[in-house]
């Protein structure tokens, strides 16, 4: 069932709710878990009554229906998230266009967004997508080849390194999903060892942001809970 825009605040409400009850659980504040609503496919004035219920943050995956979204959305505070991976011919407007890139797997990719993200905006921040579990046709990189890619994103100027992201296979069983976001968080502890700084765990979507709370997340990713299936 799509949820209309005179349903987004119960929607978002039960959201915010759950949120809460799995920081809670995990002792931790409510407060330090930004809530990103994906809204891919979905239309800007389902998006004006998100921001109208209060969502600060958007993400999206689809670069040419973003900028339009942006565009029509230009007039309201909004931090825009670009999620999906990023190819080459793309990184123009997408350093230009967004505050976060949570999808960065490739040192040329990294260097195509510095060189072409404006001096006069803020850095990009971006997150590093990992791949726990290989799978066809989703990005990231594999663990052990986190650590050089980040190195080199630390020495670009225009771009700072935030922290890790990841997809995960689609697991039905809390303990399985908590499993994975657990080594999410171990390996961000790892890599803070050895002098990265990262604040932020891209992790959790509509079907599992409570286990991914649980274990760190910072930036959860929800479409489906707030605006229904896409059709």
């Amino acid at each position: 069932m799509l949820i209309g825009p005179q349903n987004l605040p119960v929607a978002l409400a039960a959201v915010r709710e759950r949120i809460a009850r799995a920081a809670v659980s995990a002792g931790r504040d409510p407060a330090d878990v930004t809530l990103v609503a994906v809204g891919k496919t979905q239309p800007a004035e389902v998006l004006r009554a998100a921001a109208a219920a209060g969502v600060t943050d958007f993400g999206e995956n689809y670069l040419q229906e973003a900028e339009t979204k942006i565009d029509l959305l230009a007039d309201l505070p909004l931090t825009w998230h670009y999620i999906g991976r990023v190819q080459a011919n793309k990184t123009r407007a997408i350093a230009s266009r967004f505050a976060w890139v949570h999808g960065l797997d490739r040192i040329e990719i990294a260097r195509r967004l510095s060189d072409q993200r404006s001096p006069h905006l803020p850095p990009l921040q971006v997150c590093i997508q990992v791949a726990l579990v290989a799978e066809a046709g989703k990005g990231g990189l594999p663990p052990a080849a986190v650590p050089e890619l980040a190195g080199a994103v630390v020495r670009l100027p225009r771009l700072r390194l935030r922290g890790l992201m990841c997809l995960p296979p689609a697991l039905s069983d809390p303990q399985r999903q908590h499993a994975v976001f657990t080594e999410m968080r171990a390996l961000r502890e790892r890599m803070n060892a050895e002098g990265f700084a990262m604040d932020v765990l891209s992790m959790g979507m509509s079907g599992d942001f409570e286990a991914a709370i649980a274990a760190g997340a910072t930036h959860v990713r929800i479409g489906t809970a707030l605006f229904g299936e896409r059709h």
